[in-house]
């Protein structure tokens, strides 16, 4: 099956949503769609992203669960960088 992984920039959280929300709201998402891979946060040039990595059975179903995914995080943060991309061998190209 396919590996997928959709990544978004956050910024500024929305009020009332804590830090340590942010992950395990987007990755809940995921879970309820599909296999998660993996998940974390990084910080990249001083602005966390989030990346959750997912099975999909076609790009299609992907793009519904990635785009799911980037609704949940917009609802508890300003996000930028969305990507949805899909692995072949060692790199990711979108879908």
């Amino acid at each position: 099956m396919p590996s997928y992984r959709v990544r978004a920039a956050v910024g500024t959280l929305r009020p009332g949503v804590a830090a340590p929300d942010v992950l395990p709201g987007a990755v809940a998402v995921a879970r309820a769609r599909t296999a998660v891979e993996a998940h974390d946060v990084e910080v990249v040039r001083g602005e966390a992203r989030v990346t959750v990595r997912y099975e999909a059975d076609d790009d299609q179903s992907a793009r519904q669960i990635g785009w799911a995914v980037l609704a949940r995080l917009d609802e508890l943060a300003d996000i930028s960088g969305r990507s949805v991309t899909r692995r072949y061998g060692a790199r990711w190209y979108r879908v």
